[in-house]
């Protein structure tokens, strides 16, 4: 069998693949999971830290943020879905139940299609000023180019996303030299150009400093909690945890808080944080095009790991499971180019509130996944269980579904919307202390694990020793 054939067969499944069948090494991961981590969705995130944190907190509370948060999605997903070649979604059977998939697919398919919309609309942006650079139209253009440039993008990953993870794994080396590039000159830019009004920047709802320095981790945390929905696709094909668990920490980990300087220090420095605004003025016309340039083609790579990662779920869902792979991507791509077509400013409007509604839902998810993995198992997973979906399923439990963790889902929703208001950003005690995601993935593990031991255990649900 050719090795075309071979990588079609793998991605039009979601079965597990077997270690003849991951030859993925850390390189390689790293460089995918860096690719999928560094696009334009940072330079938002850094806006928001920078409306609360100057400079220098502002980058160390991102930074430790977003570390915390890629440990709790690496905790949760990676010991699963490389030891037994599976996605997110299947890592997640044995706690949620065979018919769970339900609950975390839609968690996965809403957050990358929000994040998607996000990156090309960006896309789209970016092409518009860079014809502006060259001389073609004005502002006015973008309301033209964003449109069709959305769609012409979902047509471009959709082309590569026919050669699976083939496909992706082979784009994502040309767009790992051009993201290093571009960061590091953006910042180097910023950092010279802007360096006395970046010591000088006072931030638009500076307050009380330790409620702002907890802003600035809470939204690092849950930027990089929204990785749980692609992490599992991409290190299914590394071998063991001990290839991937380093990758994903430092490839996914590290690249968000440092394109999210470029974010910061721009709208600290200039009152704006979309570098396309201010690339030719800072870079001159020639540099800023080409910065421009690298910015459209990195939107691209994580467009393309995303819709991969959320074509692999939806193949989990039985109504979608028979479709082809080239169908199933459409069924990916098809919400992110309406978007794109009819709403773009809608998606930049809500930032704020879509960002802290994946740390509602994924802090849980993590919570739940990590005490029953570690504690409540001990590693013990049956892989037959999480592909039987006949009502003697060991993760049948109750008609397919998990109480103890729908349960714990609930627990950890009202925690964290009590901590802290997903719209408002209002917050209550002890907010300013712990935060909001871990404890509600706190809640939510130690919800799960009672609930377990005092109900699902007993009635010999779920495999439990």
């Amino acid at each position: 069998m050719s090795e075309k054939s071979l990588d079609q067969q793998l991605v039009e499944t979601s079965w597990p693949l077997t270690p003849k069948e991951r030859n993925w090494n850390s390189r390689s991961l790293f460089i995918v999971l860096m690719v999928a981590a560094s696009a334009t969705w940072c330079f938002i995130i850094g806006e928001y830290v920078g409306y609360y944190l100057p400079i220098g907190p502002g980058f160390f509370a991102m930074t430790a943020g977003a570390m915390i948060g890629m440990l709790l999605v690496t905790l949760a997903v990676v010991p699963t879905s490389t030891r037994f070649g599976i996605d997110s979604i299947k890592a997640a059977t044995p706690q949620f139940g065979t018919n769970g998939w339900t609950i975390t697919v839609t968690l996965q398919y809403l957050s990358i299609i929000g994040w998607n919309s996000l990156l090309l609309i960006f896309f789209g942006k970016s092409i518009s000023r860079f014809l502006n650079v060259l001389g073609v139209g004005d502002e006015n253009l973008a309301t033209i180019v964003v449109p069709v440039a959305t769609v012409v993008a979902c047509v471009f990953v959709y082309i590569i996303l026919k050669k699976g993870v083939t496909g992706l794994e082979r784009v994502s080396f040309w767009l790992f030299i051009s993201i290093v590039a571009v960061g590091i000159w953006l910042i180097t830019m910023l950092l010279i150009r802007q360096g006395d009004a970046l010591a000088t920047a006072v931030p638009a709802y500076a307050s009380d400093k330790q409620l702002d320095f907890q802003y600035g981790i809470e939204i690092g945390l849950v930027s990089l909690l929204s990785w749980w929905p692609y992490i599992g696709s991409m290190t299914r094909q590394a071998k063991n945890p001990s290839i991937a668990a380093g990758p994903s920490m430092l490839g996914m980990g590290l690249p968000v808080p440092v394109l999210s300087f470029v974010g910061l220090a721009s709208i600290l420095a200039l009152s704006i944080s979309d570098p396309t605004a201010w690339l030719t003025e800072v870079g001159g016309q020639l540099f800023g095009a080409l910065a421009l340039l690298f910015i459209i083609a990195a939107n691209l790579g994580t467009a393309v790991a995303g819709l991969y990662a959320s074509t692999v779920g939806i193949k989990a869902v039985p109504a979608f499971s028979r479709l082809s792979w080239n169908k199933s991507l459409l069924v990916s791509i098809a919400p992110v180019a309406l978007i794109g077509i009819l709403i773009p400013n809608w998606v930049f409007d809500n930032f704020g509130t879509f960002v802290a509604y994946i740390g509602v839902f994924f802090a849980p998810l993590c919570g739940i996944m990590i005490i029953d993995y570690f504690l409540l198992r001990r590693g013990k997973i049956s892989i037959r269980g999480i592909y039987d979906t006949g009502n003697k399923s060991v993760y049948r439990y109750w008609g397919g579904f998990n109480p103890a963790a729908v349960l714990a889902m609930v627990v950890g929703f009202v925690t964290y919307t009590y901590l802290l208001n997903p719209i408002s950003y209002a917050v209550k005690e002890p907010f300013p202390i712990l935060g909001a995601s871990l404890p509600a993935a706190l809640m939510s593990a130690v919800a799960y694990a009672i609930i377990t031991l005092l109900v699902v255990k007993p009635a010999g649900k779920g495999g439990y020793k």
